[in-house]
């Protein structure tokens, strides 16, 4: 970019980190605490939840010991509190009965887990995506509703500084009429390899692992880590990279959903184990703009300028939402700069995971609603499942947001929930 052409804000940086301030500490008393999946990202919330001070951790739940190990070896580096070991999150809630609960599980989990933790009393820091089918996510509302539990869904980019003044670019109007959206993850890939089935290492217990979800064969590329890109488990890269930025959409615009949701799937390029489609777009129709989500797994290259984000089409010009790269706004008259933020991260995994739990904090003693809330992260996770939906039975779907329901269509509805495997039972709707 030329930086003739380039102008940095800070002003806007600055006061959306401020309107996320870290909240005055309880006196004398922490929240009692507990984690429950204590892999990588569980692990980086963790972090931040003790390093706001307000904890006291006094569990951790993992199927797997390895990853159990780890989680409170790392914890012990930041405080000095002895957490008990549990491998069953049933047990953990009845016998510590604790204030928070951060389920970082993959994602077919959490349904399950942060019901149950709020039904138990206690209030939910739960990972995106919320739910692995619509209604579990439905059941998940109604039951942070009923138990008056603040719940609050990890899509950090809410609480991101450049995120935050690039909404209120947006929403001032400065990019003029917005009649289209287009999201987008475009990394580099290739085939892959077959891996062959094995044995689950010591420590872990695979059958809990896959819990509600089929029973498979064990395979390395599916845990750690890999479970997004096998759909009994996940929903791919429109679940796990889409739902950022389709969440970016929802925050834009006033309307709740999509009135109806067309997707193009496929795998054109693996040639391993996993059983997403590395290659898909998706059409949302709103009642005002158009909305595109487009993802490949294979091709990431500089050509393109920016590889993941969301382009923000309007009569004043597009303006980029990134990530690492912050956001910028390339206006249509030539004659006019181009403006441009830079993003103010954290490590591990340049994240805003901080904000993000100071807001949770701060809800929980306020009784206000947090800014990921169980209801936004729901209708954010829906822009995700819809598309894989609509892949699913090859064809549009229309989408029914105040009914949470397909009209007209029961061979779709049918897709809105899956059978759960014995003993676990599909949370109520």
């Amino acid at each position: 970019m030329d930086r003739r052409n380039f102008i940095k804000s800070t002003a806007c940086a600055s006061l959306a980190y401020s309107a996320f301030a870290i909240p005055a500490p309880r006196q004398n008393k922490k929240y009692t605490t507990a984690l429950i999946g204590s892999g990588w990202w569980g692990g980086n919330i963790l972090q931040f939840a003790l390093e706001a001070g307000e904890s006291r951790l006094v569990a951790v739940c993992d199927v797997d010991q390895n990853q159990l190990d780890t989680a409170i070896a790392n914890a012990g580096k930041l405080s000095s509190d002895r957490p008990k070991r549990y491998t069953d999150y049933r047990e953990l809630l009845a016998q510590e009965k604790p204030e928070i609960v951060i389920v970082a599980t993959p994602d077919h989990w959490h349904p399950l887990i942060t019901v149950a933790a709020v039904e138990a009393g206690a209030h939910v820091y739960v990972e995106k995506p919320i739910s692995h089918t619509i209604n579990e996510g439905k059941a998940m509302v109604k039951a942070a509703r009923q138990h008056d539990r603040i719940v609050q869904v990890g899509t950090h980019r809410r609480v991101s500084p450049h995120n935050m003044s690039g909404m209120e670019f947006l929403k001032s109007g400065k990019a003029g009429k917005i009649g289209m959206v287009r999201a987008f993850v475009h990394y580099p890939g290739g085939p892959g390899e077959t891996v062959p089935n094995s044995e689950p290492p010591a420590g872990l217990d695979w059958d809990m692992w896959c819990g509600p979800a089929p029973l498979v064969p064990y395979n390395e590329k599916i845990h750690p880590k890999g479970f997004r890109q096998f759909l009994d488990f996940a929903n791919g890269q429109i679940g796990d990279w889409g739902i950022h930025w389709l969440d970016q959409i929802l925050w834009w615009t006033e309307e709740k959903a999509p009135r109806s949701v067309h997707s193009v799937a496929a795998r054109h390029i693996k040639e391993d184990n996993t059983t997403a489609p590395d290659t898909q777009v998706v059409n949302y129709e709103f009642e005002d703009f158009t909305a595109v989500w487009e993802h490949r797994q294979f091709a990431g290259n500089e050509a393109e300028k920016h590889n993941i984000g969301c382009y923000f089409y309007g009569t004043e010009g597009t303006f980029h939402m990134g990530w690492l790269d912050g956001w910028t706004f390339y206006p249509s008259n030539k004659d006019k700069q181009i403006i441009h933020e830079e993003p103010q991260l954290h490590e591990p995994d340049q994240q805003n995971i901080r904000e993000l739990w100071a807001n949770f904090l701060s809800s929980i003693k306020t009784g206000k609603k947090p800014v990921c809330d169980i209801e936004i992260g729901y209708h954010s996770t829906n822009m995700s499942l819809l598309g894989m939906l609509s892949h699913k039975l090859g064809r549009s779907v229309r989408w029914d947001w105040e009914k949470g329901e397909i009209p007209n269509d029961p061979e779709a509805n049918k897709l809105l929930t899956r059978a759960y495997r014995s003993p676990w039972d599909y949370p109520i709707v």
